[in-house]
């Protein structure tokens, strides 16, 4: 009986000291990284990107007015 009593409390015991400090302290750091938002390095990426993405709309409003100038009826073909 003490032997599967020992089998049972010897990993629970492992548990508690080894894994479950170690999973707490990534939890919470996890956690204060999600809160803290983006990071410079993140922010400028996201820049970058936002004025590529205007660059790309400018480039399609573009080229929607030389193809409405040079085909009148392409938007019903391809709606």
């Amino acid at each position: 009986m003490t032997a599967i009593v020992a089998l049972i409390i010897t990993p629970l015991i492992l548990f508690m000291v080894f894994v479950a400090p170690i999973w707490l302290i990534l939890s919470y750091r996890s956690k204060r990284q999600v809160k803290q938002g983006l990071t410079d390095d993140e922010r400028s990426q996201m820049m970058q990107l936002a004025d590529k993405a205007e660059q790309m709309s400018q480039r399609i409003k573009s080229l929607e007015k030389i193809l409405d100038a040079e085909s009148p009826s392409w938007r019903e073909k391809h709606d």
